[in-house]
């Protein structure tokens, strides 16, 4: 397999793990929790899938061909308050992932070292699709943060579970 077919696939690979590690989340969450703003003005659940699916939206449609800050963004309006039932929420949420898996899965090997542009700077193909796995799961763990203080101890974990590790390793591996 080429490097670059390879590369594609563990972006797209890790872009998974995190959508699943937010949606394991969501699954645990009522409408009103994903509504719910934590004191000091941190954004809800809402509003962050709201800035994410806005950004997934503006960076990978025309990838390719087009900025990715499309003028017709209003990434200010993305951080308004507000609320929204969860189905919309959870809309918008596969709406951005949507659009950014076609255009990951649209691209060939030889596009990763074309130039496409945010903001008017250019960056590789790699290295814009590099940029969005740091953006991204930078936000789920803030959803992942606030659905864990919401539901304290009735939380549950997304991974081997604190005080499991030997118990798991046993399972696993037979260690």
């Amino acid at each position: 397999m080429k490097m670059e077919q390879l590369f594609l696939e563990s972006a797209i690979s890790r872009f998974l793990t995190y959508k699943t590690l937010a949606e394991k989340t969501f699954a645990q969450l009522d409408e009103e929790q994903m509504n719910w703003q934590p004191a000091g003005n941190p954004n809800s659940i809402h509003v962050i899938v709201k800035h994410m699916s806005g950004n997934m939206c503006s960076r990978f449609t025309d990838f390719l061909t087009s900025d990715g800050e499309k003028p017709g963004r209003d990434r200010d309006a993305e951080f308004s308050a507000g609320t929204a039932s969860k189905e919309e929420i959870l809309a918008m949420w596969e709406k951005g992932w949507n659009c950014m898996f076609t255009a990951l899965r649209d691209l060939q090997a030889d596009d990763l070292v074309k130039t496409v542009y945010i903001r008017n700077e250019p960056h590789s193909v790699i290295d814009a699709i590099n940029r969005q796995l740091g953006h991204y799961p930078y936000h789920v763990g803030q959803i992942v943060y606030l659905g864990k203080l919401m539901k304290q101890d009735n939380w549950q974990s997304l991974s081997i579970p604190v005080g499991q590790s030997q118990q798991y390793n046993k399972e696993k591996f037979g260690k």
